[in-house]
């Protein structure tokens, strides 16, 4: 199904005036902890919502984020048993910003841990942005794990969109942010950004890393909503925040995403065909582009497909909202 919606929205929601869908009340885990992965890392966890709900796992974006209360308030907690966590380096996972044992495959192994502490044999998983490529990742391998997948913001770490934000492309959209972005760069460095952020935010001297860490991590905070800075979440201007997420982020980026080839995602649509997935971009959404989304539903025409118009990559837009909520709450009804 392929689906624009207009700024207006759809749906009914009577606590909305426009009409749209809104999230849920804040809900507290009813438990959180630590898991060992068997190797330096150990992974933050919560569970929330209903304790004999319909599971789902809900996975943050970066790579090198953190999970945050908001993510929660997609699910109806009445109905969902949710598990969210901070994949490794990032958030309350220990130690911060280890790069070592930090792979896509290491988290997709997290993730089935974290599966199997659950009990369930299937779930719903949920993501944006890198937390639509874990998803992905996932799902390609271990598709009988999956009843459902519900993507925003696509993102297959291809060199064309890594290109497009760290080298050329957004920086024509954005040139006051992207002026901000190559300050901590040499001119004679400039013609290529990823791996000259590669190697201060892996410089030992941690006088090097943070400049680095944080223009690059005030890059993706200038430009993830059409709102404008001021909807930048506070995050990206704490310094421990910015390291963490800017050398995991820069590490899996300078590795293709530890895939195979580029393009790696896209040709393995065949082994997640069967789940139902339903996909929500933002029309203006300058982070990861429309048009990723848009081959990902080419190649795979059985998706719920909505572009939302007034909508950049920030999950918290509005018509992104509402559109979210609506799948979460249709459980594939589509």
């Amino acid at each position: 199904m392929n689906v624009v919606v207009p700024p207006s929205g759809q749906g009914p929601n009577p606590s909305s005036p426009s009409g749209r869908r809104s999230l849920y009340p804040e809900n507290e885990p009813f438990e959180a902890g630590w898991i060992d992965t068997g190797s330096a890392h150990e992974v933050y966890f919560e569970t929330c919502g209903a304790r004999d709900g319909k599971p789902c796992v809900i996975l943050h974006g970066g790579p090198g984020g953190a999970i945050n209360p908001t993510m929660r308030r997609f699910f109806d907690p009445s109905r969902w048993r949710m598990t969210l966590f901070d994949q490794r380096g990032c958030g309350q996972s220990r130690p911060n910003a280890l790069l070592d044992g930090n792979t896509t495959w290491d988290l997709i192994a997290d993730i089935e841990r974290l599966r199997e502490r659950a009990g369930v044999d299937k779930w719903t998983v949920f993501g944006g942005s890198w937390g639509s490529t874990l998803a992905l990742a996932y799902a390609v391998t271990h598709p009988e794990r999956v009843s459902g997948l519900i993507l925003r913001g696509v993102f297959l770490v291809t060199r064309r969109e890594l290109a497009w934000f760290y080298q050329d492309g957004a920086s024509m959209l954005f040139p006051d942010a992207w002026e901000r972005f190559l300050a901590p760069i040499p001119e004679d460095e400039r013609a290529d950004l990823l791996g000259a952020y590669y190697r201060r935010l892996t410089d030992p001297d941690i006088k090097v890393q943070r400049p680095a860490a944080v223009a690059w991590s005030r890059w993706e905070g200038d430009t993830i909503s059409i709102r404008g800075p001021e909807a930048r979440p506070a995050k990206f201007n704490e310094q421990d925040f910015a390291t963490a997420f800017a050398r995991i982020e820069c590490h899996y980026f300078k590795h293709g995403g530890f895939f195979e080839h580029d393009g790696w995602l896209l040709d393995q649509v065949d082994r997640v065909r069967h789940i139902p997935t339903w996909i929500v971009q933002g029309r203006f959404d300058v982070v990861t582009p429309l048009e990723t989304a848009w081959k990902l539903k080419a190649a795979w025409p059985e998706t719920h497909f909505e572009v939302i118009w007034d909508a950049g990559h920030a999950s918290t837009e509005p018509g992104t909202i509402n559109a979210l909520v609506r799948a979460t709450d249709g459980a594939f009804a589509v």
